[in-house]
């Protein structure tokens, strides 16, 4: 049997736990016979918790801690991967640094807390950059992560273990977290599909930074209904986080599976020339948005104004590191990576005026792509600038002729919706010439999640992707 299991849709496996059919500790030992076969080509899930998933398997075997049964998101004993970021009580948790490398917290993360409520059994910490900052998984203390689909390349960052684990079999859901890119990007350069939720939809918890809207929690799946179904398990009010607000009266799941109707999408593939992006990847992306037509929506190219976005990003993500990292660089600054401390150092120096400046230029961002949603439904854009490049590679350093001034400088393309606040779902649509995944970023307006996952369900349906899903890791080489 759980030779097969591995191979179930989330929902698919939920619907078989609701039934009887299977039981939580199958999927676990399915998960544990699939993790020994595969991960030593990709080393996705650094951190395995199986005995703590068996005993809680058994708590809810025994009709114990189902308090939230039937509530949206109930995942009845389903496995989930959490990403090496945030805490599980009893479980190693590093963040990807030396400093935190024998870290095994008491307590866990309030949306760990969220998860477990609603039926989720964590089984694994699936590895990341340290402190999530960076778009290439690799870290001092667990290694590089490396892609399914060429394990030559990178995964992307900072949730490739999660992107990696869904797409090979490991995991049916991931957690995950986005700031510039962080769930995105992977999903993408993985053929996966992800969700950067608006901030406040799930809870941050624990983050000193909880009054600024970058960095956000969310999921990661294999395909959209099952992401609906984990964004329904995550989102909701939390009295630690005060961004966050109840969750919707209609599922995302149901949201999901409504019947098929006509969107107004708009495409660009890279802002008018504004963005770089790689030329195979604008073409792929420009040829398959056109898929939204077979489901008899309208796409024509259209995009708001971004401005300065690349500097507001910078000055604001730097003021987020002075909030997370100054205090670590006072004692153990050499313990920490380079670009975490050049970015740190960045907000340091950073002036009240320019502060005061990125903000005005983010608010007229968002009342710019407010004023666009009035006319569309959603916003189709690559869903990174360039499929993936060599694992040994710490990041790019040029994109279709553009030299890359900083680490972030590749992910303007994610970064810049970050800035929004809009939710955006990456979904899968294609394969370069090399056969490295390429895939669309879904934009919808603040607050909509429930648009975003529809388009992307839409899309999904027309293009079939997830059908390919999970694979074996497949070594090969870099592209030049």
């Amino acid at each position: 049997m759980s030779d097969e299991l591995f191979k179930l849709t989330a929902t698919e496996a939920v619907r078989r736990l609701r039934r009887g059919e299977i039981t939580p500790l199958d999927l676990i030992d399915a998960l544990e016979a699939r993790i020994a076969a595969v991960d030593t080509a990709v080393n996705a899930l650094p951190t395995l918790c199986l005995d703590r998933a068996r005993a809680h398997a058994r708590e809810l075997m025994a009709n114990r801690r189902r308090e939230a049964e039937g509530e949206a998101g109930w995942l009845a004993g389903l496995p989930v991967a959490i990403k090496d970021l945030i805490d599980v009580a009893g479980v190693r948790t590093t963040y990807g640094s030396p400093i935190f490398s024998d870290h095994v917290p008491s307590a866990s993360h309030p949306l760990v807390q969220r998860i477990e409520r609603k039926g989720g059994i964590v089984f694994a910490k699936s590895n990341t950059p340290e402190f999530g900052a960076g778009s290439n998984t690799f870290n001092e203390v667990f290694g590089r992560t490396r892609n399914p689909w060429n394990t030559a390349l990178t995964c992307g960052g900072s949730t490739g273990g999660g992107a990696v684990a869904v797409a090979t079999g490991m995991a049916w859901l991931a957690h995950g977290s986005d700031h510039g890119g962080s769930l995105r990007g992977p999903a993408t350069l993985c053929s996966v599909v992800g969700l950067r939720p608006s901030p406040g939809r799930v809870t941050r918890g624990t983050s000193n930074n909880l009054f600024s809207p970058l960095s956000v929690q969310g999921p990661m799946a294999r395909n959209v209904p099952d992401l609906a179904m984990f964004l329904d398990t995550m989102a909701g009010y939390c009295p630690l986080d005060p961004l966050t607000f109840d969750a919707p009266a209609t599922s995302f799941a149901a949201a999901v599976a409504a019947p098929p109707r006509p969107l107004r999408v708009a495409f660009t593939a890279d802002y008018g020339g504004r963005v770089p992006v790689e030329r195979e990847t604008k073409e792929i992306c420009a040829r398959m948005v056109r898929k939204f037509e077979d489901a008899g929506c309208i796409v024509e190219e259209a995009f708001p104004e971004l401005g300065p976005v690349e500097d507001v990003f910078l000055a604001l993500r730097s003021q987020h590191f002075v909030v997370e990292r100054e205090l670590q660089l006072q004692t153990q600054r050499d313990r920490i990576k380079p670009d975490i401390v050049w970015n740190t150092e960045q907000g340091l120096t950073a002036t009240p005026s320019k502060l005061a400046w990125a903000d005005r230029e983010r608010a007229a961002l968002y009342r710019r792509f407010a004023d666009f949603f009035c006319d569309w439904d959603v916003l189709v854009t690559p869903g990174a600038s360039t499929p993936a490049w060599d694992v040994m590679q710490r990041t790019r350093n040029e994109i279709d002729g553009v030299k890359l001034t900083n680490y972030m400088s590749g992910s303007v393309i994610t970064s810049a919706i970050t800035l929004t606040s809009c939710p955006a779902v990456s979904v899968p649509c294609g394969f370069d010439r090399h056969g490295r995944p390429i895939g669309l970023q879904i934009v919808a307006p603040a607050r909509q999640e429930a648009t975003a996952l529809f388009a992307g369900a839409l899309y999904e349906q027309a293009c079939g992707l997830d059908k390919l899903l999970p694979i074996d890791p497949r070594p090969g080489s870099a592209p030049t």
